[in-house]
């Protein structure tokens, strides 16, 4: 039983810290343990393509036959390419090229399915014709597709922004404008329960315009749902630019990413199994820990389980 203290009177006032919404999510947030793994390897793998380059200063584009196809040595951690190039070396780099290709393509994703969605949950006379958009683009096999866009405008923007900017544009926008529909759908059903509530009701009362509610009073109430999709959208834009350039249609052989590594090392797996096994769990740990940092957010943000 909880005792009063004894200056404590009648009438006075017990300050409280109001709770705050981001300290209820963390807590709740660490409470799914696999989330926690997941955010630690993930932060290492961010760490360790961010300044690995600068701990570990091999070139990955030196080219030594003499050492090539070579296991782990004191001088190659984790060995040699047929061309003798280091793969650890490698690692790190194509590691900054495949998660900037993860997040930029998952902005472009979220931008186009929060506005698609946000116009057709809160206008009606759009919802019919959007979402018929939305479920066009479902339909449509998602890898021929891209390997068809890139086919036919790889060498346009290859001339016009270099071999490698022209590439990394192609690939960012092409996986985006296909990664959309799942955060529309998403954002709509919640800007439909959202536009019944008493304060848009009151917003509209007041003669708010509908942009600045959808902008001011609906959208901040959609950013839980956003957040989650946004971390799946990650780890599924790494595995479709690993598939495209394990095709041998991403990026150039000397501008490395993991799908690239992977690609590369696929004729030497008998000689030398770590230029599969490497770039390879790479991609399984970075799309795993991701994952589970989206579960771990979808449980932190329901309010019904932060109340428990």
């Amino acid at each position: 039983m909880s005792t009063v203290p004894a200056e404590l009177k009648l009438g006075d006032q017990i300050d409280v810290k109001p709770r705050s919404l981001w300290v209820d999510v963390w807590r709740q947030f660490r409470k799914h343990k696999l989330a926690i793994v997941g955010l630690v390897v993930f932060s290492l793998i961010i760490l360790a393509v961010i300044f690995g380059p600068f701990i570990y200063t091999a070139d990955p584009t030196y080219i030594d036959i003499m050492v090539s196809n070579s296991g782990m040595t004191a001088q190659n951690p984790l060995g040699t390419n047929n061309l003798g190039q280091d793969t650890l070396a490698r690692m790190l780099s194509g590691g900054r090229i495949s998660l900037a290709v993860g997040v930029s393509a998952m902005l472009i994703a979220i931008f186009i399915g929060t506005v698609v969605g946000g116009l057709a949950g809160y206008y009606p006379k759009l919802d019919g014709p959007l979402m018929r958009v939305a479920d066009m683009f479902f339909a449509l096999p998602q890898l021929p597709l891209l390997l068809v866009i890139i086919l036919l405008f790889r060498d346009t923007l290859r001339a016009a922004f270099g071999p490698e900017t022209g590439i990394f544009l192609l690939i960012v926008f092409v996986i985006g404008i296909l990664a959309w529909m799942p955060t529309a759908r998403l954002v709509r059903g919640e800007v439909l329960s959202l536009k019944q509530q008493e304060f848009v009701t009151a917003a509209i009362s007041i003669g708010t315009r509908g942009w600045r509610i959808l902008l001011r009073h609906i959208l901040p109430n959609v950013l839980s749902p956003i957040m989650v999709s946004a971390t799946l959208g990650i780890a599924n834009a790494i595995i479709t630019e690993s598939a495209l350039s394990f095709l041998g249609l991403g990026f150039p052989p000397d501008f490395p990413t993991w799908g690239r590594i992977l690609f590369d090392g696929k004729d030497a797996l008998r000689i030398t199994p770590l230029l599969v096994i490497t770039p390879g769990l790479a991609i399984s740990l970075t799309v795993l820990s991701v994952n589970f940092i989206g579960d771990g957010l979808r449980d932190a943000l329901d309010p019904r389980l932060r109340g428990r």
